[in-house]
């Protein structure tokens, strides 16, 4: 032991591995908690039309997923309910524990009389999914060295784009061959997993939060205090326009391809299996370009790889190409919205203070959330309107003008960033050696 601590390679070595199997660990928990989510929004609606549930109902049912607005809410709790020892992993296992009692229960459920029944254990599903999200990515951010980060938002990329495959395809396929209780079953399983190394993982003691940050005056240094981090501002009003535009398109790419000929198997394989496919991988690539080239010629390059691909869906739209042309640029979306969300979801564990990782990783991600829900409805009005052209011209036009902020805001928000990575190595060191 005392040869592999004079030994720089070794130590560097297993830092590695150590890093490795924790950014494992953390995307399987991420999958775990996600594809569910997914199946309940995307997926089961089509079950519950087969069921004979109507356009409203199921329009209504879609509700289930509003518990991702209030993250910041959700992650009050988080910060003020403390433990010195494993206070983010109790956390998420006492949340995880409920999640998977209620997708349980979801499965016993009678879809011709117990419709409301469902809905009220759907929200609470999609309200555990939300909240345990939280200590989650907390406690990655805690034990994960800033390093580490864009590595991480990449992992968390990915899981979304994997859980679009499970939770919005193969589970539909698994209710066709064994029913409506089967995939509920299937999809607890992986989170009883998560479960299982959280219990067995060590979290590094953690010191508490002063008197006189707890009670009312807790409130206050968990909202104002985010936004008073160097860069917060900035990078904040980056966070509400970067990715919206770009998954606004995607949300609409599976009617866009509908309606230019496609059948609906394969639109179902181009957009839900071949795109998140290719998303996943662009997450999981682009994250080590993000740290080769620097966050602020990210924040560029990704914002102009952005405009190239929406101006090119649109120039698509506008001239009516053939099916091979609509499948590149939705390959190439694909991509696009892989690496801008990698870049999303890592810049967001930066911008986190210690001891206030789960307030501040909230705050960003109510933020994220409702600024995906407010352009979506505004797209939906675009393409009634002008079209798919029209629509994907607006938002290529936007892009252009988050370009613009992006070129502006790119050196503040990454001396930002490396300013919070030298303040993380830190406050890291003395976590680890209090663990």
């Amino acid at each position: 032991m005392n040869t592999v601590d004079r030994n720089p390679a070794l130590v560097v070595m297993n830092d590695s591995v150590r890093h490795g199997a924790r950014q494992a660990m953390f995307g399987f928990l991420h999958l775990a908690l996600i594809a569910p989510s997914i199946y309940l929004v995307l997926g089961l609606p089509l079950v519950l039309r087969q069921h004979g549930w109507s356009g409203t109902e199921i329009g209504f049912f879609q509700l289930a997923g509003l518990p991702a607005v209030f993250k910041f809410m959700l992650a009050a709790p988080v910060e003020r309910m403390r433990w010195a020892a494993g206070h983010y992993k109790i956390w998420a296992i006492g949340v995880c524990v409920a999640y998977a009692v209620l997708l349980l229960a979801i499965g016993q459920q009678d879809l011709a009389v117990d419709g409301g029944r469902l809905f009220l254990m759907a929200l609470g599903a999609g309200l555990m999914a939300t909240w345990a999200d939280i200590p989650v990515n907390a406690l990655a951010i805690k034990v994960l060295p800033s390093s580490e980060r864009m590595r991480a938002g990449g992992v968390r990329s990915a899981a979304v784009f994997l859980g679009a495959i499970i939770g919005g395809g193969l589970m539909l396929l698994v209710h066709e061959r064994w029913g409506w209780q089967a995939p509920f079953v299937v999809m607890t399983i992986p989170i009883l997993i998560g479960i299982g190394l959280l219990v067995v993982f060590k979290e590094p003691a953690t010191e508490l939060p002063a008197a006189s940050t707890q009670g009312i005056t807790a409130r206050t240094a968990l909202l104002a205090g985010y936004f008073k981090q160097p860069g917060a501002n900035a990078w904040t009003l980056l966070l509400l326009s970067y990715f919206p535009l770009v998954g606004a398109a995607w949300i609409y790419l599976k009617p866009l391809l509908l309606d230019h000929g496609f059948a609906a198997n394969q639109v179902a394989w181009v957009v839900g299996v071949l795109g998140s496919a290719v998303g996943a991988l662009a997450s999981i690539g682009t994250a080590r370009l993000i740290v080769s080239i620097g966050v602020s010629r990210a924040l560029v390059l990704f914002a102009g790889l952005n405009i190239v691909a929406l101006g090119g869906l649109a120039l698509l739209a506008w001239s009516g190409a053939g099916q091979i042309a609509f499948v590149v640029g939705a390959i190439a979306l694909a991509c696009t919205m892989g690496a801008t969300s990698a870049l999303a979801f890592g810049l967001m564990m930066g911008f986190t203070r210690p001891q206030y990782q789960a307030a501040d990783y909230g705050m960003q991600a109510s933020l994220f959330t409702l600024s995906r829900l407010l352009v979506l409805p505004l797209a939906g009005v675009m393409l009634d309107r002008f079209g798919y052209a029209g629509m994907l011209s607006s938002l290529t036009l936007a892009m252009l003008g988050v370009f613009a902020l992006a070129m502006r805001q790119r050196h503040h928000i990454d001396r930002a960033v490396r300013d919070h990575q030298v303040s993380d190595a830190n406050a890291f060191i003395k976590c680890k050696s209090n663990g």
